[in-house]
């Protein structure tokens, strides 16, 4: 049975395994070779049953431990071509990687179907994933997005469960230090998810049949984690947590469990 083991799910990193403890993937490997490889032993997950690691984009959040790690594992890199590209052209890519784009094609990998989904973001080829284990489960992973597109919608619906942004609280981030000018990217159509948009998608992915809810890369200077549950809450207010679905929030780093779905 596939489970969800979120990693790291923050501004400052994140990574998440989809697998069995004996095989599966990685997405995004946005903390160290080495911080990876223990999260997963935490989760008494050997490093070597990683088969394949999936980019989102190449912001170094996503990307800081790609190069050591996949030169370590030793397994293919999974990516958008404009992403792969501008992994290359930054130094991210070991010399002898072994390299797909996943743009418009399902991929198998440790017995599951992954297929890519773009994203408005500001990083040129921009993705989610969607996850088909072999158990005929679904999962996805939705994280900076600046707004949710149709495609991401028929991406996402009917997943059982969603690692779902929910990055920032308007009130929080107005009234921050940040400058003007990351304040108005971050709101951007191209930057991240706040809690009331995160929340209104959630609502709808319940109404679909979504029964497994992670918020995540909630930014550690414009969120909280209550404020975040607070507004899914909000519009979950129809349905009923714990029997219609469960609400979690993805650690900022991980000390030990999972999502079954």
């Amino acid at each position: 049975m596939a489970k969800f083991f979120p990693l790291f799910s923050s501004s400052s990193g994140n990574a998440s395994y989809i697998g069995t403890r004996t095989a599966g993937l990685l997405v995004d490997a946005g903390a160290s070779c080495k911080r990876i490889c223990q999260a997963l032993e935490v989760n008494e997950i050997a490093p070597s049953a990683v088969q394949g690691i999936f980019i989102t984009h190449s912001h170094s959040d996503h990307v800081k431990g790609l190069r050591v790690l996949a030169k370590k594992l030793r397994v293919p890199i999974y990516a958008t071509e404009t992403t792969l590209m501008a992994l290359e052209a930054s130094g991210n890519l070991p010399e002898d990687a072994n390299v797909t784009a996943i743009d418009t094609r399902a991929v198998a990998c440790a017995g599951c179907e992954v297929l890519a989904f773009p994203t408005m973001h500001d990083a040129p080829g921009s993705c989610g994933y969607t996850i088909h284990t072999a158990d005929d489960r679904r999962c996805a992973v939705c994280t900076d997005l600046g707004v949710v597109t149709e495609a991401v919608a028929q991406a996402v619906t009917g997943c059982d469960m969603v690692l779902l942004e929910s990055n920032y609280d308007p009130e929080m981030l107005v009234r921050g230090p940040y400058p003007p000018e990351l304040k108005g990217r971050i709101m951007s159509d191209h930057g991240h998810l706040s809690n009331p948009d995160s929340a209104r998608f959630a609502a709808h992915l319940v109404q679909s049949g979504t029964t497994r809810l992670l918020l995540g890369h909630l930014s550690p200077h414009n969120n909280t984690q209550q404020l975040a549950a607070e507004a899914a809450l909000h519009e979950l207010c129809s349905f009923t947590q714990g029997q219609d679905y469960l609400l979690g929030i993805a650690p900022v780093e991980t000390s030990g469990g999972a999502v079954i779905f």
